[in-house]
C-alpha cells in the first residue's frame, strides 16, 4: 500500500482504536499505552499490505491480537488484571469464555464502593469470616453480611448490563492553557492540579453535570477504583465539590466548545466605542494625576512610560461596572495555600463559520493585574501587566519576588556585583531588569503603592451608565453558554470587566497610534506596564 493511503486509513481509524483500547483497558494510560501499540501494528501492516479487502476485520483482527500480547505482557509484569485491580493471577488453565467472565466479574467488582469492595474481596478472595471482616473493618457484622448481599444484586445486573462509555471516555479533552486570578499556592496555579490528563477529565465530566464517582467513571470508561485517590486529592483541594446524591460539581471555568464570532465582534465594537470616549474624557484626567510625582525613576527619563502604566491600570482597575453577586463559591482554595479562579482553555470551534469580522483586531491577551509584595523588605512592592507593548517572558511563572527583592538589595548597595552575589545578578540580568553596565532598566518609584494608585480617578458614574446596559445585555447571553453553575462568575465578571484589560490595551493603541505617546524602544518594553515602589531610588 502506498504511504499516503496508509496515512489517511489510520487517520480514520485512530478514534475507533483508541474506543477499542478504553473498552478493554478501563483505565486511561492503559488505554492510552494500549491504543499506541495497535496503531504501530496496524500502520506497520498498512504499509507492507498490497491489498486489504476488508480494513474493518483486518483492522480488529491486528488489535485483537495486540490486546492478546498486552495482556500477557501486563500479567508477567505485574501478575494482576489490567483493570488496575489488586487481585491475584489466576493460574488455572481457563478457556476464552472463562477468561472472559472472570474480566469481566473484576470489573464489576471494581464498580463497587469501596467499602462494599474490600468486604467482597475479604470474603471471596481472602476467605475471611463475617466476624473477621466485622473487626476489622469496624462495620458490624450484620451490615457486612448487607453489603454482601448487595454485592451479589449489584454484580449481577453489572454482568447482564452493557456499560455505556462517554463522550470523554473515546475522545478526552485537551487542554490548551491555564490561567487563574487570585494568589497561587506553592506548588503553582491550577496547571498543577490539571495538567495531569485523568485529572483533568475527571473535572470536566462534572462540569455541565453533577455526578456520582460511578457516573464519572463511566463517563471516562474507567473503572471507579481506578480514580476513588484523584477524586479525593481533587476534592480536598476545591477543583470538585460535593453536592446533594453524593454527586460532585466544580466551579473551574472552562471556555464554551463552541463560540460565536458574530457576539464576540459585536462586544469588540462597542469596546472600541468606550477606549475611543476615554481617550478624550478619562486619560486627559489619568495624565494630570500623576503629573506631580517627582520621587521616580526612569531609565530613558521617557515620562511617558509613567503616564501609560498608570493610564492602563486606570482604565483596567478603576472603571469596572459593579456587579452586586456574591461569586466567593469560585475561588479555589487549594492545601498549597492557593487561593484563586480558576480558568482552562480547551479547543473550541465557531459555529457561525461564514461570518466575518468587521475589523482585524490585534492581541488583547493580558497576563496580569499582577501583584507582588516582600516580607523581607516590607517597603518593597510591584505591579505589572504582562501586554504586547512589553518584552517581559513566562508571564506571571517568571515574575517572582525575589526578583524586586535583588534589585531593592543592588539599589540599596547591600550587595556588589561580585562572585558571592553571581545568581542574583544572573537572574536580574536575564530579566533585563539590571543591563550589564549595573543600570537599573525598570522604573522605580519611592513610596508606597497605595499612594499611588489612590491618586488615579475613578471613572465618572455617567460615563458608565452609557455602556452597562450593554455590557448586562451581553454578558447575560455569553452565560447562556455554561452551565447554571458557572452563571453567575460568567454574569459578574463580563459585566465588571467589560471595562478591564482589553480597554485598557485599546486606549494604549490609540495613544500610541495617534502619536500622543511616541513609539517605545526595546529598552523600554522591558519596563512598559512595570511599576516597582520602595523607599530609595537607584542613582
Amino acid at each position: 500500500m502506498e504511504k499516503h493511503q496508509a496515512d489517511k486509513m489510520i487517520i480514520e481509524y485512530l478514534p475507533k482504536i483508541y474506543g477499542f483500547a478504553v473498552k478493554k483497558t478501563f483505565a486511561y494510560d492503559e488505554a492510552e499505552e494500549l491504543s499506541s501499540d495497535i496503531v504501530t501494528e496496524v500502520y506497520l501492516s498498512f504499509l507492507s499490505a498490497k491489498e486489504i479487502v476488508n480494513p474493518d476485520g483486518y483492522v480488529w483482527r491486528i488489535s485483537e491480537h495486540v490486546y492478546s500480547k498486552f495482556v500477557s505482557s501486563k500479567k508477567k509484569r505485574e501478575g494482576i488484571s489490567i483493570d488496575g485491580m489488586d487481585f491475584p493471577d489466576d493460574t488455572t488453565i481457563m478457556d476464552e469464555d472463562s477468561k472472559a467472565e472472570i474480566d469481566l466479574l473484576r470489573r464489576e467488582i471494581a464498580f463497587l464502593t469501596a467499602t462494599r469492595r474490600k468486604i467482597v474481596y475479604s470474603f471471596y478472595y481472602e476467605n475471611k469470616p463475617v466476624s473477621g471482616i466485622a473487626k476489622e473493618t469496624g462495620v458490624p457484622a450484620g451490615t457486612v453480611k448487607w453489603h454482601l448481599n448487595k454485592a451479589r444484586k449489584d454484580l449481577k445486573e453489572g454482568f447482564i448490563m452493557e456499560r455505556k462509555i462517554g463522550k470523554l471516555g473515546i475522545k478526552p479533552i485537551e487542554a490548551l492553557g491555564f490561567s487563574h486570578s487570585g494568589t497561587p499556592g506553592k506548588n503553582g496555579g491550577p496547571e498543577h492540579y490539571l495538567k495531569n490528563k485523568l485529572n483533568l477529565n475527571i473535572v470536566y465530566s462534572v462540569y455541565h453535570e453533577p455526578k456520582t464517582l460511578t457516573e464519572i467513571s463511566e463517563e471516562l470508561g474507567v473503572t471507579p477504583v481506578y480514580i476513588e485517590d484523584n477524586v479525593k486529592e481533587l476534592e480536598a483541594n476545591g477543583f470538585l465539590v460535593m453536592t446533594a446524591g453524593n454527586r460532585y460539581t466544580t466551579y473551574v471555568e472552562f471556555n464554551p466548545e463552541t463560540y460565536s464570532l458574530e457576539q464576540s465582534d459585536k462586544r469588540l465594537q462597542k469596546q472600541t466605542e468606550v477606549a475611543e470616549l476615554l481617550v478624550q474624557e478619562y486619560v486627559p484626567m489619568v495624565r494630570s494625576a500623576v503629573a506631580d510625582i517627582k520621587d521616580i525613576y526612569i531609565p530613558s527619563k521617557n515620562r511617558e512610560l509613567l503616564e501609560s502604566a498608570a493610564i492602563f491600570y486606570a482604565v483596567s482597575s478603576k472603571c469596572g461596572i459593579p456587579v452586586k453577586t456574591d461569586i466567593s463559591r469560585y475561588r479555589i482554595k487549594t492545601l498549597d495555600g492557593g487561593n484563586y479562579t480558576a480558568y482552562i482553555t480547551i479547543p473550541s470551534t465557531q459555529r457561525d463559520p461564514d461570518y466575518v469580522m468587521s475589523k482585524i483586531h490585534p492581541s488583547y491577551l493580558v497576563c496580569g493585574t499582577m501583584a507582588r509584595w516582600s516580607e523581607k523588605y516590607p517597603t518593597v512592592y510591584s505591579w505589572s501587566s504582562d501586554t504586547r507593548y512589553c518584552s517581559r517572558k513566562g508571564a506571571w511563572e517568571n515574575n517572582l519576588t525575589s526578583d524586586y527583592e535583588y534589585l531593592y538589595e543592588f539599589i540599596t548597595g547591600a550587595i556588589k556585583d561580585t562572585p558571592a552575589n553571581k545568581e542574583k545578578f544572573d537572574r536580574l540580568r536575564e530579566r533585563e531588569f539590571l543591563t550589564t553596565d549595573n543600570k537599573v532598566n525598570i522604573m522605580v518609584i519611592c513610596g508606597e503603592h497605595d499612594e499611588f494608585f489612590s491618586k488615579l480617578p475613578p471613572l465618572n458614574e455617567e460615563l458608565k451608565k452609557n455602556f452597562a446596559d450593554f455590557a448586562l445585555e451581553q454578558a447575560m447571553l455569553i452565560s447562556k453558554d455554561y452551565p447554571s453553575q458557572m452563571r453567575d462568575l460568567i454574569v459578574t465578571y463580563n459585566v465588571n470587566n467589560f471595562i478591564g484589560r482589553t480597554v485598557a490595551l485599546m486606549v494604549l493603541d490609540i495613544l500610541y497610534e495617534n502619536g500622543t505617546f511616541r513609539p517605545l524602544t526595546e529598552e523600554e518594553k522591558v519596563t512598559s506596564n512595570l511599576l516597582m515602589f520602595c523607599d530609595k531610588l537607584p542613582k
